[in-house]
């Protein structure tokens, strides 16, 4: 007798199991759940400092808008409520206001939104272009420039 004959004698040929075991399916979703925990917070921050941009971009506008309505009528005052609107339409997660309006001078700000998940977030420049962050969600502020990073740092 050959091997074949000894093979069709014995047990028949298991059937290879099909799918995956209950220990394969753990590993995996422990190996999304770390991934994830990982990732969805750096990505808020990314989305946070996305958002950040329409404010630099906002208030550099009206401080141009500002600026060229100070050319035309040789005052600041009533240029706020004359530009302010025209700023604001284009910007979704920060408010623009203008709390100081003298004939030389002007301060603008630019405010979060909380129900556009930044609401820590206040940027202000003025007439000579100093760009101040007053707060930031991460706790950071400037004197000097508008933190755009979680570590603090400017542009």
């Amino acid at each position: 007798m050959g091997a074949t004959a000894m093979r069709s004698q014995g047990s028949p040929p298991r059937r290879r199991a099909r799918g995956f075991t209950l220990i394969e399916v753990l590993v995996v979703v422990a190996i999304v759940g770390i991934l994830a925990a990982i990732a969805l917070p750096s990505y808020a921050d990314y989305v946070r400092r996305s958002k950040i941009i329409e404010a630099t971009r906002g208030l550099s506008d009206y401080r141009t808008r500002m600026e060229q309505y100070f050319l035309d009528n040789r005052t600041y005052v009533g240029g706020c409520a004359a530009i302010g609107p025209v700023v604001q339409a284009n910007v979704r997660t920060f408010t623009f206001a203008c709390p100081t309006e003298t004939a030389i001078a002007y301060t603008l700000t630019a405010t979060g939104k909380a129900s556009e998940g930044m609401g820590n977030f206040i940027y202000t420049v003025d007439q000579a272009n100093t760009q101040v962050t007053t707060q930031t969600y991460w706790g950071a502020s400037s004197g000097v420039c508008w933190v755009v990073r979680k570590d603090g740092s400017c542009n």
